[in-house]
C-alpha cells in the first residue's frame, strides 16, 4: 500500500512528551500568576506593584523556565521514545527478514510481559508454525514428485521393452501398464482429496457417522473376506456437522488401513462410534504387528506407511492417514493414534457434535455385529 511520507512514531512521541511538559509548565506558571495577582489585590503582599511591574519582573524568568522545559522535554522525550520503541524495531526487523523468506530466526524479546513482548511472542509462534508448515509442504512436494515419477518411469520402461522386443507378450505388457496407470490415477485422486480437505472448501451439513461406518464396512467386506479379517462394527448414533463425502472418505480410509495392515487369515478390526455432550467419536482398532510409539506418531505424514508394513506388501499410495488427518483438521476435530500392546493400532477421531440432539434410528446396528468371520 502506497503512503505519503510522514513523521516517525518516535518523533511524534517526542513532540507529544515535550508538548505535554510545556503545557504542564504553562498551567503551573499561570496558576502561580493568578495566585500572585489575587494576593496582591487582598493586600497579602506588602509592597503593591502594578501588573506591568509584575510582568517585567517575572517575564524573563518565565521565558527561561519555559525554554528549559521545552529543551528538557525534547531531549527526554526522544530518549524515552527510543527506549519504549526499541522492541518494536526488533519486531520490524524480524518482519522484514520473514518477508524475504527467512523463517528460522526468532525475536525472543527479553524482559517481563507487556504489550510489545506479547506481540513478539505471538510473532515467534507464528514464525515457528510457518516454518514447520513450509518444511512439511516441501517434504510433501518431494514425496509426491517421487511417487508420481515411479509409475511414469515404469510405464516408459514397459513401452521401451515392448518396442524393442517384438517377442514380448502384448497382453502381459497391457496388464502391467493397466496396473501402473491405475496406481497413478489412485495417487492423483488421493492428492486431489487431500488438497480439498486442507482447503476446507466444502458445505457443512448434519452427518451421522454411524451410518458412514455401516457403508464403509459393507464396501470393504469383500476385501476383508479375501484377507481373512473379521470386521466388527458397533456403536450408537454419532451426529456430526461436516461434509458427508469427506467424512465417508475418512471412515473408509481408516477401515481400509485397518484391514490391509493386519494379520492375514486371523485378523480382526473393531469399529465403533459414540457421542457425548458437545462431541462425537469414532474408533477403529485392529490386530497386527507391534508398532513403536515413535513410528505411530509419524503415520499421518504423507507417504509414510510404516517400516515393516511397506516391505511386506505395497498397498495404497501412502496418503490414507494423511487424508484422514487433513479431513479431521478441516472439521475442527482431533486424531489420536495409539499402538496396541498386543499389536496393531487404535485410531480415535473426535469431532464436534451437530447442534441437533441425537435420536435413535430404527434398524440401527447393535454392538458387536461381526460382518465377516
Amino acid at each position: 500500500m502506497d503512503r505519503e511520507p510522514g513523521l516517525s512514531v518516535r518523533l511524534k512521541l517526542t513532540l507529544s512528551y515535550a508538548g505535554f511538559l510545556m503545557l504542564a509548565g504553562v498551567v503551573l506558571l499561570a496558576a502561580m500568576w493568578v495566585l500572585l495577582l489575587r494576593h496582591t489585590h487582598i493586600g497579602v503582599i506588602i509592597i503593591v506593584r502594578s501588573h506591568t511591574d509584575l510582568l517585567r519582573d517575572f517575564g524573563p524568568d518565565t521565558a527561561l523556565v519555559l525554554a528549559f522545559l521545552l529543551v528538557f522535554g525534547l531531549v527526554g522525550g526522544w530518549i524515552l521514545a527510543g527506549s519504549m520503541l526499541a522492541p518494536l524495531q526488533r519486531i520490524t526487523e524480524a518482519t522484514r527478514l520473514a518477508s524475504s523468506g527467512s523463517l528460522s530466526h526468532r525475536i525472543r524479546l527479553p524482559g517481563r510481559e507487556d504489550e510489545f513482548r506479547e506481540l513478539a511472542d505471538a510473532f515467534d509462534t507464528m514464525l515457528a508454525r510457518l516454518e514447520a508448515h513450509v518444511a512439511e509442504q516441501r517434504r510433501f512436494a518431494a514425496n509426491a514428485s517421487h511417487e508420481l515419477r515411479t509409475p511414469l518411469a515404469v510405464s516408459k520402461a514397459l513401452l521401451d521393452v515392448a518396442r524393442t522386443d517384438p517377442s514380448q507378450d502384448a497382453a502381459q505388457v497391457i496388464d502391467r501398464l493397466h496396473a501402473v496407470n491405475t496406481r497413478a490415477i489412485d495417487l492423483t485422486e488421493a492428492l486431489l482429496v487431500l488438497s480439498r480437505a486442507e482447503q476446507a472448501s466444502f458445505t457443512r451439513e448434519p452427518v451421522d457417522l454411524s451410518l458412514l461406518v455401516e457403508e464403509a464396512t459393507e464396501t470393504l467386506l469383500p476385501l476383508a473376506e479375501r484377507r481373512g479379517v473379521t470386521l466388527d462394527a458397533s456403536g450408537d448414533v454419532a451426529p456430526a456437522l461436516g461434509s458427508a463425502p469427506l467424512l465417508l472418505q475418512m471412515t473408509t480410509n481408516l477401515v481400509h488401513n485397518a484391514v490391509v495392515h493386519n494379520l492375514p487369515g486371523r485378523g480382526t478390526v473393531w469399529v465403533s462410534t459414540g457421542a457425548r455432550p458437545g462431541a462425537m467419536w469414532l474408533t477403529v482398532e485392529n490386530t497386527g504387528e507391534r508398532i513403536a510409539p515413535e513410528l505411530a506418531a509419524t503415520l499421518t505424514e504423507p507417504f509414510q506407511r510404516g517400516a515393516e508394513r511397506v516391505h511386506a506388501h505395497r498397498t495404497g499410495v501412502g496418503l490414507g492417514l494423511a487424508i484422514v488427518a487433513s479431513i479431521v483438521r478441516a472439521h475442527d476435530g482431533s486424531l489420536t493414534l495409539t499402538p496396541r500392546t498386543a499389536g496393531g493400532l487404535r485410531v480415535t477421531v473426535e469431532l464436534p457434535a451437530a447442534a441437533a440432539t441425537a435420536r435413535g434410528r430404527p434398524g440401527g446396528g447393535g454392538p458387536g455385529r461381526p460382518l465377516s468371520g
